[in-house]
């Protein structure tokens, strides 16, 4: 496949995981590596189609600002794929009780697999229905789908919410439409909040505010599958080396600030 056609692909891509989408798009920003101009252009037109992915932020801002940016473009690839946050999490998940989840989470997702002693209310978020409960049931976990309406009841009810982060900054996350709702409810309810950002979600501040700054352009954010939710709702952060606090977790941030990515979308 042309570098081009595989560049587009990646783009436009939607629902897929990070470690799948970070693969492909290290496989065709490897093909830029003779070509800088190319190179920038081809890294701006990914985060401007997957704006709210932190590992395609984490994963240009590398390539960018490295002076093997094929070699560089891998390396970030086998990070994300290798990502220890799921069984990192799964350490610190209690024993019982009942775990309310919203869409689906390539984070949460596999660690509640692993542990089965939970029951787990997943909400369906967004419009979009996943089938993680059916996942997590034929894995054995007593997992229920819930309705979005059902939201409110099913988070006040629980002992703790787990939040899949798509990126996280000094400010807040991003996560599933309907995250901040819940997470305000939890805080009402005093039921902990428990953020999951794994490797390359967490952004440094330029590059987070930048990602915002998309965010906040859409014309009807209601619409979106996506929204930006506060950090002070979050009592904890997981990430690869297990629980932090928020503050902690901003202070992972590992990728450098690039000018070429501050700029505005490409249009």
């Amino acid at each position: 496949m042309h570098p081009i056609e595989r560049l587009r692909m990646v783009a436009r891509a939607a629902g897929e995981g990070p470690a799948l989408l970070a693969r492909e798009a290290a496989g065709a920003l490897a093909a830029f590596g003779d070509d800088p101009a190319g190179l920038v252009t081809a890294c701006r037109r990914l985060v401007d189609r997957q704006p709210m992915s932190g590992p395609m932020w984490w994963l240009a801002a590398r390539v960018l600002a490295a002076g093997d940016p094929a070699a560089e473009a891998w390396r970030a690839a086998d990070e994300v794929e290798g990502d220890p946050t799921p069984a990192a999490l799964c350490a610190h998940l209690p024993e019982n009780g009942v775990v309310t989840v919203l869409g689906w989470g390539d984070q949460v997702g596999p660690a509640l697999r692993r542990w089965g002693g939970l029951e787990v209310r997943v909400v369906g978020t967004g419009g979009r229905w996943s089938d993680l409960a059916a996942r997590l049931t034929r894995a054995g976990v007593d997992a229920v789908d819930v309705p979005e309406s059902g939201t409110g009841a099913a988070v006040a009810s629980a002992s703790l919410v787990l939040l899949d982060a798509g990126a996280l900054g000094p400010s807040g996350f991003v996560a599933a439409s309907g995250s901040r709702a819940a997470a305000a409810v939890a805080r009402h309810e005093g039921v902990p909040v428990w953020v999951v950002a794994g490797v390359g979600r967490v952004l440094p501040a330029r590059l987070w505010d930048a990602l915002v700054a998309r965010l906040d352009a859409a014309p009807e954010p209601w619409l979106e599958d996506d929204e930006l939710v506060p950090l002070d709702l979050a009592d904890r952060v997981a990430g690869p080396t297990g629980l932090t606090s928020p503050d902690e977790a901003v202070r992972r941030a590992d990728c450098p600030v690039v000018p070429e990515l501050l700029r505005g979308p490409l249009g």
